[in-house]
């Protein structure tokens, strides 16, 4: 706690700071243009020491925040025109009042430049491949890109115009877009190495994860990323939890997750959908080929069964010795089968909803697709089987397979620009194919080049697992914010949904990998590289915000920015450091946009000026300013409120 506490002060000092830096740049040049400076103050309010040094009184506000810099004839005085006071702020050019004008900013961005120059120099920051992958990581299957066929593992290219930058696009891109959007995507069969691209043109709706109304996406959910298991920063050891599902599959420390059921993965999220979407790894027989199928696993119930399948499911229950199962919760699959496991004909369902979630319209992926008449089931899990009671008996744990890379390529860090050239090359391609072909074929090669296969794994409930106090406590923490959360929304329909997924959630299968890590990268642009890529992306939210298209509700205000410095002080100096310049970069430019409040408004007024050779009377510049004045600051308390609310909501 008073560590935090030490670390707001800090965020507080470091945006006081930038704009102590802001004013600095504006008296400099005004007395460099012979504008007579009355005040400098760091900070606001009354002051608590003051001190006169060359005509112009310093001091220090009670409220140490930001500061300001009072010119002669900025504000009126006895009815005097401005224009008149020959050492102040009118009383110079038009150029000259530009100039003082451009000054603050204008440090702000040397500032942010100089920082961005300190990270480069020394050696960058290091981030999760996952920030700046074009690799996608997972696809809503509801979306409009997974029926076009996009996949995790294939790659943006760009949303609309915008070249993918990192992770952040897959929000930002959305959350700005308007009712459709462009986005530019290879399918990258990784086996091959081919690469075909394409535009697709989508809806961009609300994200199925979200609480929040108003967040959307394109149907990319997650970005890439390694699932490793390793020590946590290298050091931390990282044992497996007592009750963990890979005790004994063999895993070790530094094992990176490659594949499992018949896909290569690339996220969480897909090894999660994976593990809990009830399918189960066949080997089959077709064409006198050997092929592998991830095939539905039904409760006998959800099946519309006649007689005579009803007496064979009778029957391998006796034969499996599963009398201790009712037989409408015995686990089957959804096809006819003969007395030596080939297929028949699929077996309809009673509920139609079931069905198109065991047979959609549109598969995952080719090694979902349904068996066919004629198909004979050779294996289930790599466990050859001769007879359907064989197969009934083994069906009714869900197992899973898992193929690891083994090695230091995974977790040795390596520079972002190579990191996904690096991501397509340290998996042996061949040496997967073959592993997997071993496993299709029932051979006993469990090792191809440094890929391992693991002994088949029993997902488990986080519930099931043997948990110390302490983690218990903080997941029933987590349990209880989540649910507050939920019962905050109003709409009664998002509510119960919401409600809905977090049981779910409950009850989901894991593997009981504790702390499963990312790959690091260092990310390292040049300076001039770095302020680029954030100038525009000011751009793009600055264009979505004006045109209509971006809830400003999303953006940060000051209390926003103070938490998100705190929190990246607590991870590097070179975060602070990144995250100053950042909203440095971010104060110059804002303040440069032709709003009368704004610096910005100042240098149209006087190009206004030296254009028309007319003088805009004080009176008339006030009723510019005023009420843009007034908007600002409610802006500003609406920025603030939203700030607080989010903070409260994350913590409360």
């Amino acid at each position: 706690m008073f560590e935090s506490i030490i670390y707001i002060i800090l965020a507080l000092l470091a945006l006081s700071f930038l704009i102590f830096i802001h004013e600095l740049g504006h008296y400099w040049m005004a007395r460099r243009v012979g504008m007579r400076v009355e005040t400098f103050s760091i900070g606001f309010g009354k002051p608590v020491y003051s001190w006169m040094r060359d005509g112009v009184k310093w001091q220090i506000g009670w409220l140490i925040f930001g500061g300001f810099v009072k010119i002669a004839g900025q504000e009126p005085e006895d009815d005097r025109d401005p224009y008149e006071i020959e050492d102040g702020f009118f009383g110079k050019s038009p150029w000259a009042r530009i100039k003082v004008a451009f000054a603050g900013p204008f440090m702000n961005l040397v500032l942010a430049i100089v920082l961005f120059g300190m990270l480069w120099a020394f050696g960058g920051r290091q981030k999760n491949f996952s920030e700046f992958t074009p690799k996608i990581g997972w696809v809503d299957p509801k979306s409009e890109l997974y029926a076009n066929g996009i996949r995790p593992g294939d790659e943006v290219i760009a949303y609309g115009d915008h070249e993918f930058q990192s992770s952040k696009d897959h929000v930002l891109s959305p959350l700005t877009a308007s009712d459709t959007m462009d986005i530019t995507i290879n399918k990258v069969n990784y086996f091959t190495g081919e690469k075909t691209p394409g535009t697709y043109t989508v809806k961009v709706y609300q994200h199925p994860s979200s609480l929040e109304s108003g967040i959307m996406t394109s149907g990319i959910t997650q970005p890439a990323s390694y699932v490793i298991y390793d020590k946590i920063g290298g050091k931390i050891d990282n044992p497996l939890p007592a009750g963990s599902s890979m005790i004994g599959s063999g895993i070790e420390l530094g094992d990176r997750v490659v594949w499992v059921d018949g896909e290569v993965i690339f996220s969480l999220q897909q090894l999660n959908h994976i593990l809990n979407d009830d399918r189960v790894l066949l080997t089959i027989e077709r064409d006198g080929k050997r092929l592998l199928r991830r095939v539905p696993r039904v409760e006998a119930q959800e099946l519309r069964m006649n007689t005579n399948y009803r007496e064979e499911l009778v029957d391998w229950q006796f034969e499996g010795d599963l009398n201790n199962i009712k037989l409408r919760d015995i686990y089957t699959l959804p096809y006819n089968l003969t007395t030596d496991n080939v297929v028949e004909e699929k077996m309809p369902f009673i509920d139609r909803d079931n069905e198109i979630d065991a047979f959609p319209e549109i598969i995952n992926s080719e090694i979902e697709g349904p068996l066919l008449a004629g198909d004979r089931i050779l294996a289930i899990n790599g466990q050859s089987i001769e007879f359907p009671h064989q197969l009934l008996k083994l069906l009714q744990d869900r197992r899973v397979n898992i193929i690891v890379e083994r090695g230091e390529r995974s977790s040795k860090p390596i520079s972002w620009d190579k990191a996904n050239a690096a991501f397509d090359q340290e998996i042996n391609w061949t040496a997967l194919q073959s592993l997997v072909k071993n496993f299709t074929l029932g051979t006993s090669t469990k090792e191809v080049d440094e890929l391992h296969l693991l002994k088949t794994v029993t997902p488990k409930r986080i519930i099931d697992l043997e948990l110390s106090e302490e983690v218990q406590a903080m997941q029933a923490l987590a349990l209880s914010e989540r649910k507050k959360m939920i019962e905050d929304i109003e709409d009664p329909v998002k509510r119960a949904s919401a409600l809905n997924r977090l049981e779910n959630q409950q009850k989901q299968l894991i593997l009981g990998l504790p702390a499963v890590q990312d790959k690091k990268v260092n990310y390292n642009p040049t300076p001039v590289e770095l302020f680029s890529n954030i100038v525009q992306e000011i751009g793009r939210t600055l264009t979505a915000l004006f045109s209509g298209t971006l809830n400003p509700k999303w953006m940060s205000g000051p209390v926003g920015i103070i938490h998100m410095v705190h929190d990246n002080s607590m991870v590097s100096i070179k975060e602070s450091i990144f995250w100053i310049g950042l909203i440095s970069l971010n104060l110059g430019v804002l303040n440069l946009l032709p709003i009368p409040v704004l610096d910005g408004g100042t240098i149209v007024f006087s190009l206004f000026e030296m254009i028309t050779r007319r003088r805009i009377p004080p009176k008339t510049m006030e009723k510019f300013i005023i009420p843009f004045a007034l908007l600002l600051v409610c802006f500003f308390i609406f920025l603030t409120y939203n700030d607080i609310s989010r903070i409260f909501t994350k913590f409360f």
